[in-house]
């Protein structure tokens, strides 16, 4: 499992837009996303190189 810092996740559109762009991009991804921490847990088969770009192309760059 993956876990990325975003800190541009500010609310429930952003949950929202997080969660479709990671399952947009590996269907079967477990995504665990907490506003208060503003973090995003994924299990997916995809490398983490991935999601970071799918996070990015979505609008929420992870924190490096």
């Amino acid at each position: 499992m993956y876990e990325f810092k975003l800190p541009d996740l500010s609310c429930g559109h952003c949950l929202a837009a997080v969660t479709e762009a990671l399952k947009g991009a590996d269907a079967q991804a477990d995504v665990q996303v907490s506003l208060e921490q503003k973090t995003v847990k994924v299990q997916s088969r995809l490398e983490r190189g991935q999601l970071a770009e799918v996070l990015t192309e979505a609008g929420y760059p992870p924190a490096a």
